[in-house]
């Protein structure tokens, strides 16, 4: 069986057809995870998504074709780099505003580009499906397909369709803790990612240099320590757009969501001068939502004062409070101070992210919790959880069984998800729920 790559979506449309809903949609997003914030993502934004038979990357971009005199200006330029590297386009229009010229014009574009695209007629519960859908039979897209990403309709049976061709590789959940374990390191430019690979492995493999971005590719390279085989990959580093020139540079981004996508262990270089950006916390939620394990490093720590150490690790503790469970460390990559504690929270939450969870001390410990703690009632019933099984690993599933369980509250879920990492040590991991319930026999 071949390796399972994720395949990259890209949506391309005129401005305001509803892009950025189906985004959302299909990444199931969070705000604060994919906010708009200047930068690459503002232009192409890229999140994970796992509607249909298999997970992959989708790339939001900005409309095309705003001004057809200009069609080389940067938003435009931005949706032609996201056809280049993706394997499906999603071409969307809006049903209520009817075929336009520019459609056309995109038409003919996708076209040339050799890439497999599917017409999205967008916001067909505006009105008559069939009247609003059939002036757009006039494009001749053999896969046409009326949509509405506001209301969740069609999506779901065109993300069968288009997977299918891709999930034949795909293996969910994969029980098997690999032997080799895949480090791959991410941040910004000249965070010290290269400088750090170079210490662990004792000799200068990656070029690093004071010029930010030197690293311009994803660079494996095996690697042993403690008896552990790793491989690690450095990879290019992800700039704000205002500073990203050439097309090499450009393409850097979904290169970074492919490694994370490949790794066993995501490790966030941070440069202690600089703290965490939005474009830190955005690959982090990328990371958080694909289910990797994490360890975060704050490199060149024997540079700053003890004041500048407690106003960064204040900082810090604010912005990473969705990932509490991660540990930080503080390390200077180029003297090699307090890098063989990165490798041990690296190894930590590898194992983590495959522990074995037996059904007996999940049920009895979920019990203790909803004893020290019982969850809101629902209409004046009480939510009853009866067991929990390990439904999968890497990350983490733990399947509860019950009723009422769809009013949990989220505040609840993460009481449950503190209580389990501490006594199961999940440490560096998500820890992924998934809730049963059961039917009730006097409802039919």
């Amino acid at each position: 069986m071949n390796e399972f790559i994720m395949p990259i979506i890209a949506l391309v449309g005129r401005p305001n057809v509803g892009k950025s809903t189906l985004f959302n949609l299909l990444t199931r997003s969070r705000d604060s995870l994919v906010a708009d914030y200047p930068g690459v993502t503002r232009d192409r934004q890229y999140g994970f998504g796992k509607i249909g038979p298999c997970p992959y990357w989708v790339v939001d971009t900005g409309g095309m074709l705003r001004d057809v005199e200009r069609l080389d200006n940067a938003v435009d330029q931005q949706a032609r780099l996201a056809v280049a590297e993706c394997d499906a386009v999603f071409f969307l229009v809006d049903a209520k505003e009817g075929l336009q010229a520019d459609d056309y014009a995109i038409v003919e574009y996708l076209r040339q580009q050799n890439k497999p695209f599917y017409l999205l007629i967008n916001k067909i519960d505006t009105g008559d499906r069939d009247l609003l859908m059939a002036e757009f039979y006039a494009l001749g897209i053999e896969q046409t397909h009326g949509v509405s990403a506001a209301h969740k309709k069609g999506v779901n049976p065109l993300m069968e369709l288009v997977l299918s061709d891709f999930a034949s590789d795909y293996k969910p959940n994969d029980e098997i803790r690999p032997k080799r374990l895949n480090l791959t390191v991410i941040g910004r430019p000249n965070a010290g990612k290269s400088t750090l690979i170079n210490r662990f492995l004792g000799e200068n493999r990656v070029i690093a240099s004071e010029v930010a971005g030197t690293t311009r590719d994803s660079i494996a390279i095996p690697f042993t320590y403690d008896d552990q085989d790793y491989t690690l990959v450095d990879t290019a580093g992800v700039r704000r757009k205002s500073r990203v020139d050439a097309h090499i540079e450009k393409i850097s981004v979904i290169k970074t969501l492919q490694a994370i996508e490949q790794a066993n262990v995501v490790l966030l270089m941070l440069d202690a001068h600089e703290g965490i950006g939005d474009l830190d916390a955005h690959l982090l939620g990328v990371a958080v939502d694909a289910g990797k394990a994490l360890v975060v490093a704050v490199n060149k720590w024997d540079h700053m004062n003890d004041y500048e150490k407690f106003k960064r690790k204040d900082e810090l503790a604010r912005k990473l409070h969705f990932i509490d469970y991660v540990q930080i460390h503080y390390i200077s990559a180029l003297h090699g101070t307090g890098i063989r504690d990165v490798l041990k929270s690296v190894c930590t939450a590898h194992a983590a992210s495959f522990a074995d969870l037996s059904t007996n001390q999940l049920t009895t410990h979920l019990q203790a919790l909803v004893h020290k703690h019982q969850p809101a009632l629902v209409s004046g019933y009480s939510v009853k959880m009866r067991y929990a099984h390990q439904g999968g690993k890497n990350p983490p599933i733990i399947v509860i069984h019950g009723s009422r369980l769809s009013h949990l509250q989220a505040s609840y879920l993460r009481y449950l998800e503190k209580g389990m990492r501490e006594k199961f040590g999940l440490y560096g991991t998500p820890i992924r729920f998934q809730l049963k319930e059961s039917s009730n026999p006097f409802t039919h």
